[in-house]
Parts: C-alpha cells; sequence; structure tokens
C-alpha cells in the first residue's frame, strides 16, 4: 500500500512537471507571437528596398513590401487585402520613380491618410531619358527608375533610410546608425567584389528590360535594351540590335523572370551568346549585385 502511495504521488508529481513544461512552451510561444505582433509596420514598394530597410530597422519593426518577388514593379496592382493592411503601416517607403509608384501612390495615400511616406531616391543623381539611351524605353517623369541596382546608389538609399527612422523614432537613432554603418560596410565590399570581377569583363551586354542601367554607368558598362517602349520590338528592330551586337562583340543576354524570353532567345541563336537569368528584384540585393558581374567575367565565362 505504501509503494502504491509513492508510486501515486511520483506519477502526479511527473503529470504536474509536464503540464507545467506545456503551459511555458505555449506561453513562450505566444509571448512571442505577440512580439512580432507588437512591432510597428513599415511598407515598402519592392523586395530590395525591404533588404536595406529590415537591415537598418533591425527588430524594431516588420517590414512588407508591396510587390511581391516575381510580379513586375512596373505593373503590378496590390491586392485588396493588401490595401487593408497598409493602413495599420506607420510609415511607407517608396523607392522614387517605379511605375507602381507613379500609378498607385495617390490611391495608396488616400487609402491610409496618416500614413507618412518617405522617398528614398532623394540624393541619386537620377538617369533621365535625354541623357541615357536604351531604345525607345519610356518611364514615367522620363527617369530610369532601376535605382537600387547600384551600390553607389544603395548607399544613398541606405542613407535615406536610416533618416526616415530617425525621423518616425529618434529614441532609436544610435541603434539605427549602427545597423547603418554595419549595412555600408556590406555595400563597399559588394562594390569591391563587382570591381574585381569587372576588371576581366566583357564591357558591353545585352538585357530584355533595362534594369541595369545604373549599374552600366557605375562601372563603364554598355547596355543594349531589346524591349522597345515597354514593348517587343519589330522585326527591323530585332535585326539592328543583332548587327550592333555583333559589332560590339557582346557575348551575354540577361533575360528576366517577369518578361517573355522569346526574342532574347532567337538572338542568342543567332549569335550564340550565353542567356544568363537575373534577378534585378531579388531581396537578396548584395549575392545578385555581384553575380551579374560574375556573369560577365571572360575568366568564368571560359
Amino acid at each position: 500500500m505504501q509503494y502504491n502511495k509513492k508510486h501515486y504521488l511520483c506519477n502526479m508529481k511527473i503529470n504536474h512537471l509536464i503540464i507545467l513544461l506545456f503551459a511555458l512552451i505555449i506561453l513562450q510561444g505566444c509571448g512571442g507571437k505577440n512580439r512580432t505582433s507588437d512591432r510597428p509596420t513599415l511598407t515598402v514598394t519592392l523586395e530590395p528596398l525591404r533588404y536595406f530597410t529590415e537591415a537598418i530597422a533591425g527588430d524594431r519593426y516588420n517590414v512588407v513590401s508591396m510587390v511581391p518577388e516575381g510580379n513586375s514593379p512596373e505593373t503590378y496592382d496590390p491586392t485588396p487585402q493588401q490595401m487593408v493592411a497598409l493602413t495599420k503601416s506607420t510609415a511607407y517607403l517608396r523607392i522614387g520613380y517605379i511605375g507602381f509608384e507613379q500609378n498607385w501612390m495617390d490611391k495608396l495615400k488616400s487609402n491610409a491618410p496618416h500614413l507618412r511616406i518617405f522617398d528614398t531616391s532623394q540624393g541619386v543623381s537620377l538617369i533621365r531619358e535625354e541623357t541615357f539611351e536604351h531604345g525607345d524605353h519610356h518611364h514615367p517623369e522620363g527617369v530610369e527608375p532601376h535605382i537600387w541596382n547600384s551600390p553607389r546608389n544603395a548607399s544613398i538609399i541606405a542613407t535615406n533610410i536610416y533618416h526616415a527612422l530617425c525621423d518616425i523614432d529618434s529614441g532609436n537613432r544610435a541603434y539605427y546608425k549602427q545597423r547603418l554603418d554595419s549595412l555600408s560596410l556590406i555595400i563597399e565590399r559588394t562594390d569591391q567584389k563587382i570591381r574585381s570581377l569587372l576588371s576581366t569583363a566583357d564591357s558591353t551586354f545585352l538585357i530584355y528590360h533595362p534594369a541595369l542601367s545604373y549599374y552600366a554607368r557605375d562601372y563603364g558598362l554598355t547596355q543594349i535594351s531589346i524591349e522597345e517602349g515597354g514593348k517587343e520590338p519589330s522585326p527591323t528592330r530585332l535585326q539592328e540590335l543583332i548587327e550592333k551586337c555583333r559589332r560590339a562583340n557582346v557575348q551575354t543576354i540577361f533575360v528576366q523572370q517577369e518578361f517573355d524570353t522569346h526574342n532574347a532567345e532567337s538572338i542568342a541563336r543567332e549569335l550564340k551568346l550565353n542567356i544568363i537569368r537575373i534577378n534585378p528584384l531579388n531581396y537578396h540585393w548584395e549575392e545578385e549585385m555581384i553575380r551579374i558581374a560574375g556573369a560577365l567575367n571572360k575568366k568564368k565565362q571560359s
């Protein structure tokens, strides 16, 4: 009887410990969810901008992008769920001149009138249509909008994000400065790696959609665009591109997942060129910038 009583008490203690352990796990899980949901939200336009913003904001904010990876920021329409979620954001950080912003910014403002909007392109030396040739492709306000595809511009964007965060949350200025410094080192390292790879690289490349204009400007490259006025090129234009690429000894065609690759494949067959798939909208900005340089590197091609 004594043994059974001891055995019973022992089992009771074990059961209590198990219940207590499960309760702690559940509370911890709930606490983690609450900590995440309690963070204020920042909304940005696209994934590379989310990368920069998260790098500086750290655990102080949740950061969401309006244009999911794999969609074109030139033509994307936000979902009703995104419009509702936007009303809960503290601020919106725009990239500057991309088609999505030009088409939707007024509606976003009216949908969330409390929303503070910061333009991360301030201070960037913009490429305008009259100063840069890439066929007949035109963007809103005559500005080439893909400013994030450039380490030089990335430093300016990062600084703008830092100032925006300090404006919103001045009490954590030192925290944001420390994280800005860390991101600046990553951007500097990326630039150095790109320069090293491009020291033995082709200076001219073909691309379907001209997303690397600032990249080309930074590193003295020539970008030839297949897209013409945002549309498929005519047969005459295609033949002109083939002759232009032949004269420039182009070896590489870049294509993006958001666009049709038929014409790029036709040119590649004609000139026996390498087709390289890139993703300028990649969240992993550093990795993508270096990969593009690697694709142009002659040593890596051989």
